[in-house]
């Protein structure tokens, strides 16, 4: 069993969920998260007060799967970068799972 991550900016979440499917993975999850890049710290106190504005740019997809699905999905990843290559790629990463409790 694998653990299989990938993040993405929101605008390439359906092109993962394609390729998910395409390798059989139809279980996942899903989370939104807020990047931040050239080490650039946010101001915490600014956000302690919500505005009503919800800053959430990036989707992480996580799914517990098999190795051969892991691999397929993390190769049409690759493929997709390099045919689409841009300032935010997806990015894919393949956890092993050593033990689980089911």
């Amino acid at each position: 069993m694998k653990f299989f991550i990938v993040t993405c900016i929101k605008e390439n979440q359906e092109i993962v969920q394609k390729i998910l499917s395409k390798a059989n993975i139809n279980v996942y999850s899903s989370t939104d998260i807020i990047g931040y890049k050239n080490n650039q710290q946010p101001n915490l106190l600014e956000e302690w007060f919500a505005a009503g504005d919800e800053q959430c740019d990036s989707s992480m997809i996580f799914s517990f799967t098999t190795d051969e699905n892991a691999t397929q999905a993390f190769n049409q990843i690759i493929a997709y970068n390099n045919e689409n290559p841009n300032d935010f790629p997806i990015r894919a990463f393949i956890v092993p799972v050593e033990k689980a409790s089911f």
